[in-house]
């Protein structure tokens, strides 16, 4: 391991440690048993072509490269830490940062998804957020649908010339904001409203997460800027590595 690898790799270790303790809520993502059981499997059988894809493009990535698991590891930290932040926002869920943008800005959607799942199950398992039913349904929101917009977007403003900066904020906020919107839709859809059916619910609970959501997408997107400088100064040649830097922008 390079000097600079070993530094990234304190940093993101101290990163962790300062904030792995949190304070204790509810619930995280959707916990378990909050949905009926047919949306769970439902969820989880969609879920399992991105898995798919992603493991053949992690395993695609490492054949070509095999220090980008520095980078790949790193992403997958930043994940389980920053989605640990948990403000509560709803009866059977609450409001959080996703940490998925990076990852798909680095490494594209698919392979996302695979360390997406990993945390959600650490998450379940060892920590009670979220649950092992539910994951499925939060597998998609988060680690699927979030970072597919944040990697479209990331594109399209690169395709525009736009400020790396820039592009990295509005891909990991926004790809934040989608998540909660596709949360807020699965709920929706499990728990309809008498008045309005499922499109009624979702605005309700849309409205219930957008005033913690909001705020917490702005700072995701500052985090992942402020982590997108760090690798350019101390992994630089591993970003070029990977394909992130190929021009100066």
């Amino acid at each position: 391991m390079s000097k600079k690898e070993k530094i990234l790799l304190k940093a993101a270790i101290a990163f962790a440690l300062m904030f792995a303790v949190t304070p204790v809520a509810n619930a995280m993502h959707i916990m378990e048993g909050y949905l009926p059981a047919a949306f769970c499997v439902a969820w989880g059988v969609i879920c399992i072509p991105f898995l798919a894809a992603g493991l053949i493009s992690l395993k695609k990535r490492l054949k070509e490269n095999r220090k980008s698991i520095t980078l790949i590891a790193m992403a997958g930290a930043f994940i389980f830490v920053i989605s640990s932040l948990k403000i509560p926002s709803v009866a059977g869920s609450c409001s959080h940062m996703t940490g998925t943008g990076l990852g798909a800005i680095l490494f594209g959607p698919s392979a996302v998804s695979v360390l997406g799942v990993i945390v959600l199950l650490f998450q379940a398992v060892l920590l009670a957020h979220g649950g092992l039913t539910t994951l499925g349904a939060n597998t998609f929101s988060m680690a699927v649908a979030g970072p597919l917009l944040s990697f479209g977007i990331y594109k399209l403003c690169s395709k525009c010339k736009m400020n790396r900066k820039v592009s990295v904020f509005l891909a990991a906020c926004f790809g934040d904001i989608f998540t909660y919107c596709v949360t807020s839709i699965q709920l929706a859809i499990a728990y309809p409203s008498e008045s309005g059916g499922a499109a009624a619910s979702a605005v309700k609970f849309l409205g219930v997460f957008a005033p913690t959501q909001l705020s917490l997408a702005v700072i995701e997107g500052i985090l992942t800027v402020v982590i997108v400088i760090g690798l350019e100064s101390y992994a630089r040649p591993e970003l070029k590595a990977i394909g992130f830097l190929k021009e100066a922008r």
